[in-house]
């Protein structure tokens, strides 16, 4: 498959959207409007106890406040790290002394280039948040029962959250 045609429609300082148009050798032609954006590190705060820490705010797209795992773009010339390491502190005051990582997916294939990768942060020291100006942020640990209960109960269904959580739970990263 190989991209012939690409159009920028519409820019932001988060993302842009083109019309691109690939084709096959045969002549199968794929047309889409693609969302491109520089992923995101997304950041999974366990404490010494084994709980999680999660923020809510408000998600305009999805019309509900959500807890979930605090997560981040990526800025242009950032490192995966240095995106988890700078969300983790604006986003919730925490810093990590280590940091490994659990996994990295596509949040939407169909239609947007953004790709997750989440850390696990532990080794944890509190410090002040210092959220974005848009951005009114709740912080709050949870044990593993209460994420447990919660995900059981379809009341988090962010998908970032989802998939961190069950690969931790699932997949530990290796020492």
């Amino acid at each position: 498959m190989k991209t012939i045609r690409s159009r920028q429609r519409y820019k932001c300082p988060i993302f842009t959207v083109s019309e691109d148009l690939a084709v096959e050798p045969g002549g199968f032609e794929i047309r889409r409007a693609v969302v491109h954006h520089a992923g995101s590190a997304v950041m999974m705060p366990v404490d010494e106890n084994g709980r999680v820490l999660l923020v809510r705010q408000y998600r305009l797209p999805a019309h509900a406040s959500m807890w979930e795992l605090p997560a981040g773009r990526i800025d242009p010339g950032e490192s995966l790290l240095a995106a988890a390491r700078r969300e983790l502190a604006e986003e919730t005051g925490y810093r990590a002394r280590k940091w490994k990582k659990l996994v990295s997916f596509y949040a939407s294939p169909g239609y947007v280039s953004e790709k997750m990768t989440i850390f696990l942060a532990t080794g944890l020291t509190a410090g002040q948040a210092t959220p974005m100006e848009d951005e009114r942020i709740q912080c709050r640990w949870f044990t593993v029962r209460e994420l447990d209960s919660l995900i059981r109960a379809r009341k988090i269904n962010d998908a970032k959250t989802l998939i961190g959580y069950l690969a931790w739970r699932h997949y530990p990263p290796e020492d």
